[in-house]
């Protein structure tokens, strides 16, 4: 179904200001890689707001995943401060681990590899 108006500026104010929080609680670096909100969904309703997260050499991601569910409270109360005068309630905040990255790697080496398997062709 089609995003609506509503919940892509929800989406685009909860990104911008999760990236702030990110960084002012330390969380855009974890166990020596670099975390960041690669994108946000909120559903129809606005009561729910998925955070997709890119992990980029990080060693642990369970780990690191888990290390910013420990600090959602922290999260979700600065996050009220902040976003207080454009929404009525705060969604419910869920993180998520954005592979699309480890799929595209994967999809490559297939291809290189379909390629360097393939026979050379002859003109004859």
């Amino acid at each position: 179904m089609e995003e609506g108006k509503r919940q892509k500026q929800i989406a685009g104010l909860l990104n911008e200001e999760m990236n702030l929080i990110f960084q002012r609680l330390g969380l855009g670096m974890i166990n020596g890689g670099m975390v960041s909100i690669s994108s946000v969904k909120v559903t129809p309703d606005l009561l729910e707001a998925r955070f997709y997260l890119s992990f980029f050499q990080v060693t642990d991601v369970p780990a690191a995943l888990h290390k910013i569910e420990e600090k959602h409270h922290e999260i979700k109360k600065e996050l009220a401060a902040r976003v207080r005068h454009q929404l009525r309630s705060i969604p419910v905040l869920k993180f998520f681990q954005d592979d699309t990255l480890d799929h595209v790697f994967k999809m490559e080496e297939i291809f290189k590899k379909i390629s360097d398997d393939k026979p050379p062709e002859t003109n004859g």
